[in-house]
């Protein structure tokens, strides 16, 4: 393959990012997020996520500044969280991503069985 190209090197800023924003968990949330939405609805809308693991994902996203926490005037204090610009301007290559998992999931999950099949 030759030399390493730079953005693959081991030190490079962008390959901490992308492990950030790319894991299942943040583009889901991410996905959901159409418009602003506190903690428990967004937790209903992802089966499967757990209370500790939504925390994380919303703080990492808030962190690398594609979601903003509001903290809402009311009694008991509530938290709202929505998309900044930033996290945005990844709508539309998640949005094809998933549209690419979507029409080849029946071909990849073909190649699963006949990879399982051979290597079991």
């Amino acid at each position: 393959m030759g030399e390493p190209r730079p953005f693959f090197s081991a030190d490079c800023p962008s390959r901490p990012i992308l492990d950030q924003i790319a894991d299942k968990w943040s583009m889901m949330v991410m996905a959901v997020l159409e418009r602003p939405a506190r903690f428990n609805e967004l937790k209903r809308c992802l089966d499967g996520i757990t209370q500790r693991v939504l925390t994380q994902t919303l703080r990492r996203l808030e962190r690398n500044g594609m979601v903003r926490r509001t903290v809402l005037p009311t009694s008991p204090v509530g938290v709202e969280y929505s998309l900044t610009p930033l996290g945005e301007s990844l709508r539309v290559p998640f949005g094809h991503l998933y549209d690419w998992t979507v029409e080849r999931s029946a071909e990849i999950e073909a190649s699963q069985r006949e990879y399982d099949s051979r290597t079991s």
